[in-house]
């Protein structure tokens, strides 16, 4: 983790330089918003991984002199499968739909997401699934 972050905010510098060096240049106003989002994008990814490695703390990976059998054990959870991503994805095209036939059609869609984002958050939340 820790080479990850340090990868990512060196991305994230780099593109902060180029945005402003693109912007003085052309003073074009997409290619800047572009680039000064590719750059928050990799801070963004940056903390993240920052965050988790002073969370987790030394990894077998960060050592030089690590070995593979120090990174067995439990990983984590891994969902077996679930059909909530397809109703996700279906309410989403009924509210793009509605857009181009009616608003009535996008209250529907907007319904059904709404419904299916939750089943989809909370799928292994009830007593005895998953890993709670």
């Amino acid at each position: 983790m820790r080479f990850a972050w340090k990868l990512f905010a060196g991305i994230a510098i780099f593109y902060g330089i180029l945005a402003a060096i693109y912007w003085r240049l052309s003073s074009e106003i997409v290619g800047t918003a572009a680039l000064t989002l590719s750059m928050g994008l990799g801070a963004l990814v940056a903390f993240y991984f920052w965050y988790t490695d002073k969370r987790v703390g030394i990894q077998p990976q960060d050592k030089d002199d690590g070995e593979i059998y120090e990174g067995a054990g439990e990983i984590g959870f891994f969902s077996p499968g679930s059909w909530w991503p397809l109703a996700v994805a279906a309410s989403a095209i009924i509210v793009g739909l509605g857009l181009i036939v009616g608003w009535w059609l996008s209250a529907i869609g907007v319904g059904l997401l709404v419904a299916a984002v939750v089943g989809f958050t909370f799928e292994y939340s009830r007593p005895g699934v998953g890993p709670l």
